[in-house]
């Protein structure tokens, strides 16, 4: 019999109404990222191209991740299947308002990169990859943050980690292979985990779509072997978000790269390992969130207040601000912890907080050295003198990340101090506040040595002992603009926080409240 008269119904296994046109913006940062990775690596010779490729595309990268999150916002969670399979067949790209607002400040901060990288790469770094490392490591955070298949989201993490390799030892000096050794022992661990616990998972489950792994989840109950993966899954992701007591790694590590690698590093990797234990946690395990709550809580504590004093005792900026890094983790960690939808919130938000104003920190650190000559604290003074707007800038963004009105900082530790003392997780709501005075008291005491000291220690405070030159570069647009930008949105945020509280909000209703998620994946049956 000819092929052609049997009658297949290709609807029972395949999607038959056309993508929306506007639904295809869920793929879009993936394309552009890859396009123009492959742009730079193509002008790797030239190295002034390199520049102008990558901001293009970066920007149109931001494009594209404002309008999905408009229209997230508009038309709900958006769900896209390669090959038109019907879920759970087909690999999945799913993005709610969460996954969103990550890449949309993610997308934000590698242009701010890609700006900066101008004055602070040479062009050996160029020739070695710094703009397709930058490109390759925006398709893995983009991945994972619009994926929809768990086996996916180890996929795009290790698209970023293989990017990140790249640009830690770029330059190729004796401590950037050192922080690279450690960098890459603790991430090929955690991955190995988070592979083996998504191996079992598949074996108890039967799937690796997320929406599909929620459902089953929920019905198989909280078994001893589903505790088991969420171990695995907890550790994994602690480790790769710099939690303690697996948090050493970070700053032996993040000082040791050029001063814009280290400040997308600050801005972006963690966060990724944040929104892993969101998505798993609060979305598909979320039994296995409740019985872990009381050691994430733990777990939150300790890294939160072992972030500060490890602050408080450095005096190399670079290391202090990866100490600050961890003790933000612990803020968005003590949010899991409750579980609550406002605590939730209150993780998103600081994590969009914590992705800007860390960039910002860890970019301002590069001008201290192009201003002071040094990271020391020991060594730098003088610097009020020597540019009063930047000493203006750095007091801001520190009042920022002390969780200080009127900036972003504030806000996000509202959520979740008010989340903390309803829920009576009071131990929380005293360490985010702990927290926050002695990170005002660590970014005062910058401040005071660096700025208001007239000279390197041993100096008198207000006594100018030398005239400071700024280092060629500093003066440049490209130093400026980026930073600029990063303090803008974070006195935007601070003023005008509606916005930010919605879509958080949003992201958090989905977590919490997941049936429109798991419609948008298989439509209206599901109840």
């Amino acid at each position: 019999m000819a092929a052609s008269n049997y009658n297949v119904d290709l609807s029972l296994a395949m999607r038959m109404d056309p993508v929306a046109p506007g639904d295809w913006l869920l793929v879009a940062p993936l394309v552009i990222t890859v396009l123009g990775g492959a742009l730079c690596l193509m002008t790797r010779k030239n190295t002034d191209a390199q520049p102008k490729v990558a901001i293009i595309f970066l920007s149109l990268l931001v494009a594209a991740c404002a309008g999905l999150l408009a229209r997230v916002l508009d038309k709900g969670v958006i769900t896209m299947v390669a090959g038109n399979w019907l879920p759970p067949f087909g690999i999945a790209f799913t993005v709610d308002a969460l996954g969103a607002t990550l890449a949309l400040t993610s997308s934000v901060v590698a242009l701010a990169a890609a700006v900066y990288g101008i004055g602070d790469v040479d062009s050996s770094g160029r020739r070695y990859g710094f703009y397709p490392f930058l490109m390759l490591l925006m398709t893995g955070v983009c991945g994972a943050f619009l994926t929809g298949d768990i086996f996916n989201l180890y996929v795009w993490f290790e698209v970023l980690l293989i990017s990140s390799f790249g640009l830690l030892v770029l330059g190729n000096e004796r401590a950037q292979l050192d922080g690279a050794v450690k960098y890459a022992l603790l991430n090929i661990i955690a991955t190995t985990l988070f592979l083996i616990a998504t191996g079992l998972l598949y074996g108890i489950l039967g799937t690796l779509n997320m929406a599909d792994i929620a459902i089953k989840a929920r019905e198989a109950g909280l078994q001893g072997p589903l505790m088991t993966v969420a171990v695995l899954y907890f550790l994994a992701f602690a480790m790769k978000a710099a939690a303690f007591p697996v948090n050493f790694w970070l700053p032996a590590s993040y000082h040791t790269p050029r001063i814009v690698i280290a400040a997308v590093f600050a801005g972006l990797l963690t966060k990724v390992g944040v929104y892993a234990l969101l998505r798993i946690f609060a979305l598909l395990l979320p039994d296995a969130r409740v019985a872990l709550a009381d050691v994430i809580a733990l777990v939150a504590i300790a890294t939160m207040l072992t972030g500060v004093l490890g602050a408080l005792a450095q005096t190399d900026i670079r290391r202090l601000l990866g100490y600050l890094v961890i003790s933000g983790i612990g803020s968005m960690l003590a949010g899991l912890a409750i579980g609550t939808t406002p605590a939730l919130a209150g993780t998103i938000f600081y994590a969009v907080h914590s992705i800007l104003v860390m960039t910002a920190l860890y970019m301002a650190a590069g001008v201290m050295r192009g201003l002071g000559g040094s990271y020391s604290l020991r060594e730098l003074g003088g610097l009020y003198r020597a540019s009063p707007a930047f000493a203006a800038v750095f007091l801001m963004l520190g009042f920022a990340v002390s969780g200080l009105p009127p900036f972003s900082g504030f806000w996000p530790k509202v959520l979740l101090v008010d989340a903390a003392l309803v829920g009576g997780h009071g131990w929380i709501a005293a360490s985010i506040l702990v927290t926050g005075l002695l990170t005002t008291i660590a970014m005062g005491r910058v401040w005071i040595y660096a700025f208001w000291r007239g000279g390197a220690e041993g100096t008198a405070d207000g006594q100018l002992t030398s005239v400071l030159v700024p280092a060629p570069g500093m003066t440049s647009a490209s130093i400026w603009l980026p930073i600029g930008l990063l303090l803008g949105l974070v006195i935007l945020l601070g003023v005008q926080p509606e916005f930010m509280m919605q879509v958080s909000g949003r992201g958090a209703s989905t977590l919490t409240e997941p049936l429109g998620y798991l419609r948008s994946v298989f439509g209206g049956a599901v109840q």
